[in-house]
């Protein structure tokens, strides 16, 4: 009888004429296309096994039976790469054309009511014919998608005030039935009066922030002259004193010079953190005016709750300078002992040393600041942890580890170079020698550190049609095409499997089809201790992906699945 890995998910017979997807499961090619040609789809294809989605409809990868040899897959001749993408088709990050027919050039405008983008060439009709005269243009965007019903395959025109969502007109008969509802250009206008007080307040905060910078300068000025004045009288004085003060001279000009650079490094710090606090409200508020001037009310309505959620939930801390310090004190004192130099010199120069030390030159009052929890959907399912998730990638980067793969676990098609950093998924097999640690059928490669007891940052780029990126323990089996063997398909295992279109989690039969944007680098966060593995969308600001919680109960080891024409590649960090 043949093994499950042997047989088709569709008609349950052993594999006739077989073929892969990006996800990795293989059916007989006529299953596949009867499948797909009939499915009830709305622009987008599922995998029949494991439901991953795809916005186009993938092109299936030719295999020789599973109950060849090795070998004999090993030098299976894989059909030619494609050509290389001209300059004027469109590129992974970009909209193509709707319209064209192969390769699709750029699209330069989206019409909201043909819910399809045009490039140059295609575009004329709009504006030509009268046929389009109410359509309405706009500059180009992607997931057209978002803006049809997901259940009545209607376009989006009314907001629900009750649910918080974007509907269509079928959506009031039933689903809406009785709710608040307005139409998207109505609510966009009440969110944007909303929006312009946010930007206000940003732009307020702008003022204060760029205020309390120049206030600090000043101080800082007044702060270096006070010191060159008490270097000066320190100087002059202590040259009539000569040798019965010469030993309290230089503890007076220490205790000078500490202060001042403890001053000057406290006053550095706050205008560091004021600077990258200015930065991020310019940044804020340069994306609001570009939402301002959209000309799409769904894309606006999306956007805006994100763009005012951080201003609402955030109360910057205020510096405050002390406008009494200065070094008057120590000019004070160095006349006080010039008078009583034999009898009090020991005892002031004590006094003059705890009246400098007990006046801070500036402090951070954070008094105001709230701390709020990141809500999210599975926060209910996770404990605190020792280690505290930073939320910055230069926080994150304070974990980072280097990693290598290891060319002992690769499989026999994987091209490891940029010393063992990079692994491509070629026609040609390399030449590696036998061994147990090898996977022998499936296309993945392990690192050669084990991760243990503490918490670990790596970033990983990938490009082509699919990957995954995940930990396992060394336990898993390397022989064969079962969810053994697979990252991610098994309870040794945990991976993020990527796409053109979609990301996956998966962990042993769990599997979460995850929404988020399209992203070539992904950063793992990992958490033995915790018992945490988060995936991020690398950025200024670190986007979680997903995030899973598990006992680890022994050391794990980074690891990859690479699809054809695909490529992982670790980065140094």
């Amino acid at each position: 009888m043949s093994s499950d890995q042997d047989n088709c998910y569709l008609c349950k017979e052993y594999l006739r004429d077989p073929v892969t997807i990006p996800c990795g499961h293989g059916f007989c090619s006529i299953c596949l296309k009867t499948y797909w040609d009939h499915a009830d789809h709305t622009g987008s294809y599922l995998c029949p096994q494991c439901r991953v989605t795809y916005n186009k409809r993938p092109s299936p990868r030719r295999l020789t039976s599973s109950r060849h040899s090795t070998l004999q897959r090993s030098n299976e001749s894989f059909p030619p790469p494609p050509p290389s993408p001209d300059y004027n088709y469109a590129g992974p990050q970009d909209v193509g054309c709707d319209i064209c027919v192969g390769k699709k050039n750029k699209a330069v405008k989206s019409c909201l009511m043909c819910l399809a983008s045009y490039c140059e060439k295609h575009v004329k009709p709009h504006y030509e014919s009268t046929t389009f005269k109410r359509h309405k243009l706009v500059d180009e965007i992607g997931h057209l998608d978002r803006q049809i019903c997901p259940q009545h395959q209607k376009g989006l025109e009314l907001f629900c005030r009750t649910d918080q969502m974007c509907i269509c007109v079928l959506c009031t008969v039933k689903e809406h039935k009785g709710h608040d509802m307005v139409s998207a250009e109505q609510e966009r206008g009440d969110e944007q009066q909303r929006l312009g007080a946010t930007q206000a307040e940003i732009q307020e905060k702008i003022h204060d922030r760029l205020k309390q910078m120049e206030e600090l300068k000043q101080a800082v000025d007044a702060l270096k002259n006070s010191a060159q004045r008490a270097f000066q009288e320190c100087e002059k004085t202590f040259a009539d004193m000569i040798r019965s003060i010469e030993r309290m001279q230089q503890e007076m000009a220490k205790l000078i010079s500490t202060n001042k650079k403890a001053a000057l490094n406290n006053a550095e710090g706050h205008m560091e953190r004021l600077n990258h606090e200015i930065s991020d409200l310019k940044r804020r508020d340069s994306e609001i005016s570009q939402l301002s001037r959209t000309e799409d009310h769904i894309h606006f309505i999306q956007c805006y709750h994100t763009l005012t959620a951080q201003t609402e939930a955030e109360d910057l801390p205020t510096v405050s300078v002390n406008p009494y310090f200065s070094f008057g004190p120590v000019t004070k004192a160095i006349s006080e002992m010039k008078q009583h130099l034999n009898e009090f010199s020991n005892d002031e120069l004590v006094k003059v040393a705890k009246t400098v030390n007990k006046m801070p030159f500036c402090q951070l009052d954070e008094s105001k600041k709230k701390r709020q929890s990141m809500k999210s959907e599975e926060a209910p399912m996770y404990k605190s942890v020792p280690v505290q998730e930073p939320q910055y990638r230069d926080e994150f980067l304070r974990y980072a580890c280097q990693l290598t793969l290891d060319p002992r676990t690769a499989y026999r098609l994987l091209h490891l170079s940029r010393g063992n950093r990079k692994a491509t998924l070629k026609r040609d097999p390399q030449s590696y020698s036998d061994n147990s640690a090898r996977f022998d059928s499936l296309p993945q490669v392990l690192c050669m550190e084990a991760l243990s007891g503490g918490a670990y940052y790596w970033e990983v780029d990938w490009s082509g049609e699919g990957a995954a990126i995940g930990i396992t323990y060394a336990g898993i089996k390397r022989t064969g095409y079962g969810d053994s063997c697979r990252i991610g398909y098994n309870r040794k295992s945990w991976s993020l499997f990527c796409s053109d279109s979609s990301f996956s989690a998966r962990h042993y039969k769990d599997q979460l089809d995850i929404n988020a944007p399209y992203t070539s680098r992904i950063g793992v966060f990992l958490d033995c201790n915790g018992g945490t593995l988060s995936f991020y969308a690398v950025g200024e600001t670190m986007s979680l992906i997903h995030r899973f919680k598990a006992s680890f109960t022994e050391a794990v080891y980074p690891g990859f699945w690479v699809y054809y024409e695909s490529a992982i590649a670790l980065v140094q960090l």
